[in-house]
């Protein structure tokens, strides 16, 4: 399990200096205005997500790569942090990666996670939003965020996200966002 956490590491830092090879190119991914693709998935408590949960309030998804790793820890704090100003804001957050939900339960578990990490292990998510990448044999979320309006379409999509900043990004992003419509 560590090596295979290493060798995944490893595979990010290359990957950052050289180009990817993605499953599914940025161009199919979502666009703004777009109705967001449906989807169903579990959380970290075994619960079923649907977007039809989310109905009438903004959705904070975001996909991140691999629970326990640097920049993913980094931003489910984050997100974490910052729930309540999200949360007054209208907004409901869930991370999406590929892990599967007993991963989620003791990733949100250490670190407290009060929104639910939804298990695409199948990656048909990731592929329909566009996001499933992959480094040799391994597949992943590349981290990508995607905040959803209260009618269920794309409002904005983070494709060049610092796993420190983009809550806050989000929440500023709310603001503008709200003010406008």
């Amino acid at each position: 399990m560590r090596r295979n956490v290493l060798l995944f590491l490893l595979s990010l830092f290359v990957g950052a200096a050289t180009p990817a090879f993605a499953a599914d190119t940025p161009a199919n991914m979502p666009q703004v205005g777009q109705v967001a693709p449906d989807f169903r998935l579990q959380d970290q408590n075994g619960h079923w997500h649907t977007p039809a949960d989310h109905k009438g309030r903004w959705l904070v998804m975001y996909f991140y790569p691999k629970d326990f790793t640097v920049g993913c820890t980094t931003q489910v704090c984050t997100f974490r942090d910052d729930i309540a100003k999200l949360r007054k804001a209208g907004a409901d957050v869930v991370g999406v990666s590929l892990d599967n939900v007993k991963s989620h339960q003791e990733f949100a578990e250490k670190y407290h996670v009060p929104f639910p990490l939804l298990s695409d292990a199948d990656s048909k998510v990731a592929s329909t939003y566009g996001v499933l990448t992959s480094h040799g044999d391994m597949h992943y979320a590349k981290r990508t965020t995607f905040l959803i309006d209260p009618n269920g379409k794309i409002a904005k999509v983070y494709t060049d996200v610092d796993p420190e900043k983009n809550s806050s990004q989000v929440l500023a992003d709310l603001g503008t966002l709200k003010a406008s419509s």
